[in-house]
């Protein structure tokens, strides 16, 4: 691999930029879901500017060398993963914050800048960047704009797609294009800034981002803590707060297996043993009012419910929810899930997860953001290979959700992890039209090659 005739391009335009360390090659064949690239990728070019960005897509133009775009690697899907003959672009280590507009209310940022990071700077304007993944302390901006990440918020403050303005984009060739606006609104031409959100790095590598900024809400949070006797009955009672025209900021379902793990490995006590939990958080002037709202359909529901505006508690109610994948990777080898319903489909959702594992025998905890009916089945197993039993029960998720009116992934994508039942959803004109878009945009299929499409 060392005589490569790129390797010598790249460490002439690159210098230090392109690493071929033994350990961070391995390091780049994987990410969080637990998948593996086969074989070692030929090198890692650490962006540090748009020009090493520009330098490195012509060179691997040049000599049709397959690029991985790669962040921080927290993936769960296998869309940054590196392989056997393959460079790997990461913009980790671009992570300048260019601009802050509180007038304009938006932010203009590199893409290795971590979401977590940019809300700690803004703090002193009293504005935040909604989109917050659960692994916002790590994942970086660009990241979330590859897979269009969502988090706990995104029910009422929108996914990254939401988020975004504009992006600086290089093309496959080494092509610079600038997308998007620094308006609010803004419709001429197509609108190639949303294609781009959620793309996994197949058509271009984000360089740059003009992000939408929005208020804090004001005063403290209300946030409730309701426990059910069965997971059903939290699903019918969170579909009940979305149809009452409640729209909480959080509303987090955990079914009784994931909540039991959850507790275990906080080492907190379980409160009500075999019970569903539903956490609802509501802010803003009206939080009070609208979780006392949402508390009396919660009761209707044989909910047993405490509500709070002590913010500290609320953010330790909070806590609970994301242990949640820690939780479950302390306890076995984990397949990652995550498919969206309709928010009237959870509980049908839901009921299709528990029978499914009931007839393979499998263990799927499972955690909703009930507010958008976004669901994360989680498969527990042993051993570092999937079992095909398991490939198995999560093909008939996947198909269960889309009778249902939903999709394969509601926010982390396809990635390798996906891409077999991909037709099954989109259906094979769509899926030949997509990859003639693809086409477009990188003509000699060198970007992120065998994920997504």
């Amino acid at each position: 691999m060392s005589g490569h005739p790129a390797l010598t391009a790249l460490r002439d335009a690159l210098g230090d930029a392109l690493s071929t360390d033994p350990t961070e090659l391995e390091a780049a064949r994987g990410d969080y879901s637990g998948q593996r690239r086969a074989g070692v990728p030929l090198a890692i070019v650490h962006a540090r500017s748009i020009e090493d960005v520009q330098a490195a897509l012509r060179i691997a133009t040049e000599h049709q060398l397959p690029v991985v775009p790669r962040g921080a690697g927290t993936g769960l899907t296998g869309g940054a993963m590196g392989g056997a003959g393959e460079l790997v672009l990461s913009t980790a280590r671009m992570t300048r914050i260019l601009e802050v507009s509180a007038a304009d209310q938006l932010a203009v940022v590199e893409p290795g800048v971590i979401n977590a990071e940019l809300n700690t700077a803004l703090e002193p304007t009293g504005l935040f960047f909604a989109p917050d993944p659960a692994s916002r302390a790590i994942s970086t901006i660009g990241g979330n704009i590859a897979t269009n990440a969502g988090g706990l918020l995104c029910a009422k403050y929108g996914v990254t797609r939401e988020a975004v303005l504009g992006l600086k984009v290089v093309l496959a060739d080494g092509t610079l294009m600038e997308l998007g606006h620094r308006t609010v609104k803004g419709v001429t031409g197509l609108d190639l800034t949303a294609l781009l959100i959620g793309s996994e790095g197949t058509l271009g590598v984000v360089v740059e981002a003009t992000v939408r900024l929005l208020p804090l809400p004001s005063g403290s949070p209300a946030t409730i803590g309701a426990y059910f006797p069965s997971v059903a009955g939290a699903a019918a009672a969170s579909a009940a707060i979305t149809a009452a025209h409640l729209r909480p900021a959080v509303m987090e379902l955990i079914d009784e297996v994931a909540l039991a793990r959850i507790l275990a490995h906080l080492e907190l006590s379980e409160r009500a043993p075999g019970s569903a939990y539903l956490l609802v958080q509501t802010d803003g002037a009206s939080a009070l009012a609208e979780a006392e709202q949402a508390l009396a359909i919660i009761h209707e529901h044989d909910g047993a419910a405490a509500l709070t505006t002590d913010a500290d508690e609320g953010e330790r109610m909070l806590a609970v929810r994301r242990a949640f994948h820690p939780a479950m990777a302390a306890a076995a080898t984990v397949l990652i899930e995550d498919v969206a319903v309709p928010r009237s489909a959870l509980p049908a959702m839901l009921a299709a997860i528990r029978e499914i594992g009931a007839r393979y025998d499998l263990e799927i905890p499972t955690v909703a953001h009930a507010g958008d009916g976004n669901l994360h089945p989680n498969f527990l197993f042993t051993g570092d290979e999937v079992p095909p039993q398991v490939w198995d029960a999560a093909g008939e998720l996947f198909r269960a959700a889309i009778r249902l009116g939903g999709t394969l992934t509601g926010e982390h994508g396809v990635g390798t992890l996906k891409r077999r039942w991909l037709e099954e959803e989109l259906g094979a004109p769509q899926l030949r039209l997509q990859r003639s878009i693809k086409a477009v945009f990188d003509p000699l299929g060198i970007m992120n090659p065998g994920k997504v499409f």
